[in-house]
C-alpha cells in the first residue's frame, strides 16, 4: 500500500515526508517522485516489546512517496503529479496555513483555495478519462456488451462535471468492481494536514480556521493539524522529555502520529503481532483477511502448509500480564484456517510443509 503526500509548491511537503519516514535526505529532487518508508507508531508493539525484550521489535510500514509539487498551468509538471498520484492507494494532501516569508508577494493564505486547486486537476483528469472511454465504447463495434459499463460511466461523468468526487458516487457491488478496474484519481481515501505554525498551534487558532473546518464537514474531508516546527523537536526526544514538552504545549499527540494512523485506518488495513525473546513484529494486513492468508504475509510455506492458528487478543494478554495467565483463564484459542484475523491478535501459526 502506498501513501501519496501532495499539495502545491512551498506547503511543506516534503517536510511531512521526512518526519514520517524519519529521513533528512537533502537530494531528493522536487521534479519526481521520492520514496520512503513510515513507520506506524503503536503502543502495543511498544508493549510487548517491553515485556518480551526482543532482540528486534518490528513495526508495521507503510510505503510513502513525496509526490513534486503541483504547479497550475505547467503541463510538463502537471503529467508527472498525476502520473504519481494515479499509482498511490491513498493521498495525504498538506495544506499551508502558514505565513512564508520565501512567497513574498504572494503569502495569501487560503486554504479551501488550495484543497479546491488540487481536487479540480484530479476531477479534470478522472473527467477526461471518462470521457476518452466512453467514446472508445460508442465507437465500438460491440457496443451492446458494454451497456452497463457505459451507464456507469455516463453516471460518473455527470458527477464530475458537477464537481462532485468518485468517492462520493453510491454504488453497488458489480459498479464498484467495474470502476475499481480503472485508476481513478477522485476516489482515493484523502486525509487533508494542515500545516500550522507552532505558535497557531499551541494557541489553537489560526487564520481561516472555521472556514476550513466547515469546508471539511461539507466534502466529508479528514483533518489533522500539525506543525513541522513543532514535530522536527518532538522526533528528536524520547520517553519523560518528550511527553513533558507535549504538556508544556498543550498536546496530547504527535501530528505524525496522527496521520500514519489515520491513514492506516483509511487504508483499511490492521495488524497482527508475532511475538518471541528473538523478535516481536507487526504485521500489515488488510481488514477481512483469514488466517491462512495471514499466514502467507509471514511465509508462502506457512500459508501452503497450515494447520491451525494459536490466537490470544493483545487485551487479554495486556490485562493479565502473561501468557501463562491468558492460558488459566482459558483464553488462549485454536482457530482454523477461516478465522478472520482482528486487529491486535497475537499468533503464532502451526504448519506442516
Amino acid at each position: 500500500m502506498q501513501l501519496g503526500i501532495i499539495g502545491l509548491p512551498m506547503v511543506g511537503k516534503t517536510t511531512v515526508f521526512e518526519l514520517l519516514t524519519e529521513s533528512s535526505d537533502k537530494s531528493h529532487n522536487a521534479a519526481k517522485a521520492n520514496m520512503g518508508m513510515a513507520r506506524i507508531p503503536d503502543i502495543r508493539i511498544d508493549f510487548l516489546s517491553n515485556m518480551y525484550k526482543p532482540k528486534k521489535t518490528t513495526y508495521a510500514q507503510l510505503e510513502v512517496v513525496d509526490i513534486p509539487g503541483l504547479v497550475p498551468g505547467a503541463e510538463k509538471a502537471a503529467g508527472v503529479f498525476l502520473d504519481a498520484v494515479r499509482r498511490a492507494d491513498a493521498l495525504l494532501h498538506v495544506v499551508r496555513v502558514f505565513k512564508n516569508e520565501a512567497l513574498a508577494l504572494n503569502d495569501e493564505i487560503d486554504p479551501v483555495k488550495d484543497i479546491e486547486t488540487i481536487n479540480y486537476e484530479l476531477l479534470l483528469a478522472d473527467l477526461d478519462l471518462i470521457e476518452k472511454r466512453i467514446d472508445k465504447i460508442n465507437s465500438h463495434k460491440k457496443r451492446n456488451n458494454f451497456l452497463m459499463e457505459l451507464e456507469l460511466l455516463q453516471r460518473l461523468q455527470e458527477a464530475l462535471e458537477n464537481e462532485i468526487p468518485l468517492s462520493a458516487v453510491d454504488l453497488n457491488d458489480d459498479e464498484q468492481q467495474i470502476l475499481n478496474s480503472y485508476q481513478f484519481l477522485t476516489d482515493k481515501p484523502i486525509l487533508i494536514c494542515l500545516n500550522i505554525s507552532e505558535d497557531d498551534l499551541i494557541n489553537k487558532q489560526y487564520e481561516k480556521k472555521e472556514e476550513i473546518f466547515k469546508y471539511a464537514r461539507e466534502h466529508s474531508l479528514p483533518l489533522v493539524e500539525i506543525s513541522a516546527g513543532i514535530e522536527r523537536e518532538l522526533l528528536e526526544l524520547e520517553g519523560e522529555e518528550k511527553q513533558a514538552f507535549m504538556q508544556e504545549l498543550g498536546i496530547d499527540e504527535s501530528g505524525i502520529v496522527k496521520i500514519c494512523q489515520s491513514m492506516y485506518e483509511r487504508l483499511g488495513l490492521i495488524s497482527f503481532f508475532t511475538v518471541g525473546e528473538d523478535e516481536v513484529k507487526a504485521w500489515t494486513i488488510e481488514k477481512g483477511t483469514i488466517a491462512r492468508k495471514a499466514a502467507g504475509k509471514i511465509h508462502s510455506d506457512i500459508e501452503r502448509g497450515f494447520i491451525r492458528a494459536e490466537v490470544v487478543e493483545y487485551e487479554d494478554l495486556k490485562n493479565l500480564g502473561s501468557m501463562t495467565a491468558v492460558k488459566e483463564k482459558g483464553l488462549f484459542r485454536l482457530e482454523g484456517k477461516e478465522y478472520v484475523v482482528k486487529d491486535g491478535d497475537i499468533i503464532h501459526f502451526r504448519f506442516n510443509v
